[in-house]
């Protein structure tokens, strides 16, 4: 039996222009996304990234690490903290464990602070 593989951490960099442009694509546009005095009123600490725009990240993490586009058939997630995105921008940091079955376990941290749980990846067999 294999042992499951380390993959290398990975850190992407999330800005308030990332949220509006993926507010545009996906057609979520909660003003919590965007406006920081609507986020504060409704009890969130500033703006914060869509759950979905976090989970995409993952899925990106994974898509360069395999280097085969098109290979992640699930993906799923708990979304546990928000990513509270200063006007400055943030930064979300992805690791990641590959076992041989073709699943990969996937942290992703802002702040030392977990932002997604079970987060679990399976893949596509790649082609022969």
């Amino acid at each position: 039996m294999n042992t499951p593989a380390e993959l290398p951490a990975r850190t992407y960099r999330v800005t308030r222009d990332d949220l509006v442009a993926y507010a545009a694509a996906s057609g979520d546009h909660n003003p919590i996304h965007q406006d920081e005095e609507i986020a504060v009123a409704v009890g969130l600490p500033g703006v914060i990234a869509h759950g979905m725009y976090t989970l995409a990240l993952a899925a990106r993490y994974v898509d360069e690490f395999v280097g085969e586009p098109g290979r992640i058939a699930s993906i799923g997630a708990k979304f546990t903290k928000p990513v509270v995105v200063p006007a400055e921008g943030t930064e979300v940091t992805f690791s990641g464990v590959a076992a041989e079955n073709g699943t990969i376990t996937v942290t992703a941290k802002c702040d030392d602070v977990s932002v997604l749980g079970r987060c679990q990846v399976t893949l596509h067999p790649s082609a022969p």
